[in-house]
């Protein structure tokens, strides 16, 4: 397996455990557990395979860490590499923005070259606009732990199976 990174805060409870299960599904040293609030561009680029847990905050904004390292992003040549996006968002308090980080996210390293993978369907949510969403799919797993979190494991694990098959 290509080297593979799993970004996301340390300090974001929700995102550590939906990472937790993230980084159990690959295996035991099959992935690097990467803080995203102390990032480096060197750090971000050692990777083939980037995992980048993009929860959404307030009105569908990137949260402050993610935010901060786009500047850095904006100047990356991301050729070859391949992304895939988790996040968390709340589709019955933020319907009208359901999933938005990952979408900036996902524009940002696609503009870059970087290649998206794990696209999941939007069946099963019930939510009025996303930028996560393209061609009636999410670009990435979104996790609803306010409304859906018994549905978190089982989304987590189908998730994880896809794109193993394409981060080789």
């Amino acid at each position: 397996m290509a080297k593979t990174g799993l970004f996301y805060s340390f300090n974001s409870n929700k995102t550590k455990l939906a990472a937790d299960k993230i980084a159990a599904g690959f295996g035991k040293g099959n992935i690097d557990m990467v803080n995203a609030e102390t990032l480096t561009e060197e750090e971000f680029l050692a990777y083939s395979n980037l995992v980048l847990g993009v929860p959404t905050w307030f009105d569908g904004e990137l949260p402050n860490y993610w935010d901060e390292f786009t500047p850095a992003l904006e100047g990356l040549d991301l050729k070859g590499k391949i992304f895939a996006f988790f996040g968390l968002g709340d589709q019955k308090g933020y319907p009208e923005n359901f999933g938005d980080a990952i979408g900036i996210m996902a524009e940002l390293v696609e503009a870059r070259g970087g290649k998206v993978i794990g696209l999941t369907s939007t069946e099963g949510y019930t939510f009025e606009s996303s930028r996560a969403v393209r061609d009636g799919q999410f670009l990435g797993l979104l996790l609803d732990q306010e409304n859906q979190a018994r549905l978190t494991k089982k989304r987590i694990e189908g998730w994880v199976a896809d794109i193993g098959k394409v981060m080789k």
